[in-house]
């Protein structure tokens, strides 16, 4: 049944006294679907893994652990899967697995291996379900609908077979299944998804889970419970809320994999231009108050906050010629910041999970001028920006008095929503929107709807030319301003493979603090601080890529090749490998004068081994480029002096998202 299994052999079986625990260890041989020169090269038709099963009756648990026996001094595969019983539901079967792959070496072929890799465990997902079916239905046909738990008053003989008797009893599987096939612990899949433990943190309380996070089944609790195991892990304490978590696991499907990619870029987006800061320095403009047709306006019968946007009566042009572009996207992200604020105030108020907002779009007043090429332009961006950080925040769009003009511009925007979000939309065209009391109270139907409730919102209109700003001012607030949009605190990179990127930090006084806060948004980097007193190129470092053609295009690092360390330079930081959304914040008190460095490299799976500069000029177009965004800051001795609280000014802002606010993780001081 599974094409790449080939066969396998007993190599030690052990039961226990009493019969309640069974260990059985295999030694494997897989067929890899893999290029037939790559075959040749390696000299090898298959590989071999070992795989140890541990059936525990009693605790009611099947542990599968396996790993390469083949090459594994040039790659490490690492598997480790776990059956048991819900805790909520004997009936029910959890399923946990975690697995990792390490490409130290291939002859070259790193990058291949991990694509065979990957492409294998697809392969398999799509095998299980098959298999599991497959398995049941020849219990079913054996007449076995019931297993009684374990029954500890019968105890069998303990029994142990040596690796030379099992060999003599195992028995070869063929790719037409056999009863000595055990499922769950393919050899060569790979996945990122974390394993999760079976201890109480983390289990999810069903009180909590219906006060704040609704109705979820026990496959979406685990996702949600594996996601927020990764955070906690990558992110030092600085852990979104569970209801956070949801949102961006329900605008993947619950796939772990694409939300925690998902959720990484947007926390990456938020620390980069400091969105959290939003709600506590953003002024509305006067522009904004006396002519923006949008405001906050009670609930709907879901208990979900309510906005209305008069977008017919939006003078488009007149905001983006009076506010610009950015003025617009501020102000539309402070209300996405005010919805969430909102959902968490009403779910702590009712007790219950409210976790959307819903929006009354009137389209009064909307015609050929709102098609205006760069409002348009301005609001896909808008959408673009809202569908990547703020996913499953828009329970419900009501829209009302459409025109025959609205198709022309759905038409344009449809195409950029989300699929999810678009089936959320409810259509009123012309007159025909009695049907709001279906989402709204009576009591809060707006005034202009034909309600008894009075809106207290601008009724937009035309904004005076004499408001405009010209593109000098527009140029000076985004230059007055650039901290939080137009240009961040952190500086975005991308290194090849080999190559480093260094922050040279010249004629540092002993005693100074140099604080680091940077996050990993792609492959793997090793970072560190070194020390020299020699005298440094500071030329040398200003882009991570040398000039293409050079003969040693992938060193770009202002030590000296004839350096020696510990003569010429030092690490007063050791090495630390950083992975794909690891976030690191630390800081270094300088012990000596002289200059220091700030030095990311990209991890290189073949350390030592060097290309003709031609070779290296296609692996810098062809391999995968690490991205970091970092930001540095020095305190100087006399303003540190000693004390932690002066460290407060390099912390990064955390995300307002977070429900852990623990210090930064700082290393440890050489001595």
């Amino acid at each position: 049944m599974i094409p790449v299994f080939l066969g396998s052999e007993i190599t030690h079986e052990q039961k226990s006294e009493d019969g309640a625990v069974h260990v059985i260890e295999r030694r494997c041989r897989l067929n890899v679907d893999c290029p037939y020169l790559l075959k040749k090269i390696v000299g090898v038709d298959f590989i071999f893994f070992i795989q140890k099963n541990t059936l525990d009756r009693r605790a009611r648990t099947l542990k599968i652990e396996a790993h390469n026996e083949s090459f594994s001094t040039r790659v490490v595969v690492n598997e480790d899967c776990m059956y048991s019983v819900h805790p909520d539901n004997p009936e029910w079967t959890c399923f946990e697995q975690v697995a990792s792959l390490d490409v130290k070496s291939f002859f070259g072929f790193e990058n291949t291996v991990e694509k065979i890799a990957m492409k294998q465990y697809s392969q398999n997902i799509r095998k299980g379900k098959e298999i599991i079916e497959f398995y049941i239905n020849e219990l079913l046909s054996a007449g076995i609908t019931y297993i009684p738990p374990f029954d500890d008053t019968v105890v069998p003989p303990a029994i142990t077979i040596s690796p030379a008797e099992a060999r003599s009893r195992s028995e070869s599987l063929t790719i037409d299944g056999s009863p000595e096939l055990h499922l769950g612990a393919s050899a060569s899949s790979i996945t990122h998804e974390v394993i999760v433990g079976r201890d109480n943190e983390t289990k999810l309380d069903a009180d909590y889970i219906e006060r704040c996070l609704g109705k979820l089944n026990p496959l979406q609790e685990s996702r949600l419970v594996q996601l927020r195991k990764w955070v906690s892990d990558s992110h030092k304490g600085k852990i979104p809320s569970d209801p956070t978590l949801l949102r961006f696991l329900r605008a993947r499907d619950f796939n772990v994999e694409k939300a925690r990619e998902m959720l990484c870029h947007s926390l990456v987006w938020r620390k980069k231009y400091q969105v959290d800061r939003i709600l506590s320095s953003y002024t509305l403009p006067a522009v904004a108050k006396e002519y923006f047709p949008g405001g906050w306006h009670y609930y709907d019968k879901d208990s979900r906050p309510l906005y209305i946007l008069r977008i017919g009566q939006m003078d488009v042009k007149g905001h983006l010629k009076s506010i610009g572009e950015e003025g617009l996207l501020k102000l539309s992200l402070h209300i996405c910041e005010e919805g969430l604020k909102k959902t968490e105030e009403a779910t702590r108020r009712l007790g219950k999970p409210v976790s959307m907002w819903t929006c009354l779009v009137d389209l009064d007043g909307l015609n050929m001028r709102h098609l205006w090429r760069p409002g348009v332009k301005a609001l896909l961006r808008i959408i673009e920006i809202m569908e990547a950080n703020y996913p499953e925040t828009m329970g419900r769009v009501l829209i009302v008095r459409a025109p025959r003009v609205f198709p022309i511009l759905w038409a344009i925007v449809s195409t950029f929503i989300d699929e999810r979000t678009r089936q959320k939309f409810l259509l009123y065209a012309n007159n025909d929107y009695l049907g709001l009391a279906d989402w709204i109270d009576e009591e809060y139907i707006p005034d202009f709807l034909g309600g008894t409730c009075q809106v207290k919102i601008s009724e937009g209109g035309l904004i005076p030319k004499s408001l405009y700003i010209t593109d000098g001012d527009h140029d000076r607030e985004r230059s007055e301003d650039k901290a939080l949009w137009e240009e961040s605190i952190y500086n975005c990179i991308s290194l090849g493979k080999g190559q480093v990127h260094e922050v040279i930090l010249p004629n540092l006084e002993r005693g100074a603090v140099i604080c680091w806060d940077f996050d990993i948004m792609k492959q793997d980097v090793t970072f560190t601080v070194l020390h020299t007193v020699k005298c440094v190129n500071l030329d040398a470092p200003s882009s991570p890529t040398s000039p293409l053609g050079s003969a040693d295009a992938g060193h770009t690092s202002c030590i000296d090749k004839s350096w020696k360390e510990g003569v010429e330079y030092s690490k007063v930081e050791q090495p630390i490998l950083c992975h794909d959304g690891d976030s690191i914040q630390g800081s270094h008190v300088t012990r000596v004068e002289g200059t220091y460095i700030l030095q990311w490299c990209h991890v290189d799976p073949t350390p030592g081994h060097h290309h003709h500069y031609t070779l290296d000029l296609i692996e810098s177009i062809t391999t995968h480029k690490a991205k970091v965004m970092y930001y540095y800051e020095i305190l100087k001795s006399h303003d540190f002096r000693g004390s932690m609280s002066s460290l407060q000014s390099c912390q990064s802002a955390f995300s307002s998202m977070s429900i852990g606010t623990n210090a930064s993780t700082q290393s440890q001081i050489s001595s």
